[in-house]
């Protein structure tokens, strides 16, 4: 059996949760920690990991509506901590990471029950439900913004502003200074894994409302949803736009590095990586998201000056092409967008994140220590 401290990350299927994680288990096995993670059977984005990192899955499912959808939900998460506890039995971790999301839930209650140590994570800007309910035992909650809604006064002193951890080849992109469109503008437009079908309609009708010389300038870069697809393309070239369409971009990193300007929901790991490049965007939230995070998440930038915030139910087709004309028209806006919103990053967020992991152990062997000489 390995002698070296065990992690455990628990994370829910998502990407907004599997992506930080991911991030942190990459500096925790470069510091010589054993990691493991204990996910619902979405979870994906370990495999390449190999044997470095042991994959667990528990019984987690979301509560659905109604009486009977509650009670299943409570089901499943008693299952699933019974699942978890044996598997931290196992592991023996010197800590537990939770990153939110329903499916967090049963091993971080098995932690709890087992008396191991717990460091949450939130990434986004209102504290999600599931950190709400464990945020009181936690040792320590990491927060992606310097503001987060929902923490009670009690555990704001259990608070350490990190940053939301992004992939390798994100980060990378902080050195890429953003460049202003000179003949081409790139217009990259994104909506998760799975595209955002409001984005299918929008954004060419928007475009089409520009000048036939703005037009033959732009290039779109645009996730679609499969079957929107053959539509969307015959609608570009109507209207002579150069188009890429795709369900999903495997080299979105390069695409957002030569982006002029995003168009995209306000998801925590999408901000996270536009603020690390330093790109500007025009942010849609997802108007449906649990207690309207993304809208806050949007907020924020807006805010700092990275981007601009643009509710869906305020949002037609020409106030979209009034905004993107008058920014490709003055190119020293999205100049200064993309300076602001690099100025908002929160670079090297999963070395900080591992810096709390070592101090948090650090600290409770401490306290263990203190604990058990007093007893003596």
């Amino acid at each position: 059996m390995t002698t070296r401290r065990m992690i455990v990350l628990a994370a829910g299927g998502t990407g907004g949760h599997m992506f930080p994680a991911r991030a942190l288990a990459e500096v925790l096995l470069a510091r010589d920690y054993g990691v493991a993670l204990v996910t619902d059977r979405r979870g994906q984005g370990f495999d390449d990991l190999g044997n470095r990192v042991t994959v667990h899955r528990v019984r987690a499912e979301t509560p659905g509506s109604g009486l009977v959808g509650k009670i299943g939900g409570v089901v499943e998460l008693v299952v699933g901590t019974i699942q978890a506890r044996r598997i931290l039995r196992t592991l023996h971790p010197a800590l537990v990471v939770g990153f939110g999301g329903y499916p967090s839930l049963p091993a971080m209650a098995a932690a709890l029950r087992l008396g191991v140590p717990t460091v949450l994570h939130e990434q986004n800007s209102v504290l999600g439900r599931a950190n709400r309910l464990l945020a009181p035992c936690a040792k320590a909650i990491a927060t992606s913004f310097s503001h987060v809604a929902a923490i009670r006064g009690i555990d704001r002193a259990k608070v350490h502003l990190v940053g939301n951890p992004v992939r390798s080849a994100i980060a990378a992109l902080r050195d890429q200074l953003y460049a202003a469109p000179t003949d081409t503008i790139r217009l990259l437009v994104t909506g998760g894994s799975q595209g955002a079908r409001v984005f299918s309609d929008l954004v060419p009708a928007a475009v089409g409302m520009m000048s036939e010389q703005m037009r033959r300038r732009v290039i779109v870069e645009q996730q679609c949803i499969a079957d929107d697809i053959p539509s969307i393309k015959a609608r570009y070239a109507e209207l002579g736009v150069r188009a890429e369409l795709a369900p999903f971009f495997a080299d979105l990193p390069q695409r957002l590095a030569r982006a002029h300007l995003v168009i995209c929901r306000a998801g925590a790991s999408t901000l996270a990586e536009l603020t690390v490049a330093g790109r500007p965007a025009v942010l849609v939230p997802y108007p449906y998201a649990t207690d309207d995070h993304q809208t806050a998440n949007a907020r924020a930038l807006d805010s700092a000056g990275g981007g601009w915030l643009t509710p869906q139910d305020k949002t037609d087709a020409e106030r979209l092409a009034h905004r993107l004309k008058s920014l490709f028209a003055a190119p020293r806006m999205l100049v200064q967008a993309a300076e602001y919103a690099r100025a908002a990053g929160l670079p090297g967020a999963a070395e900080k994140l591992a810096d709390l992991v070592d101090a948090t152990i650090a600290g409770n062997r401490t306290t263990h220590s203190q604990s058990t000489e007093a007893a003596a």
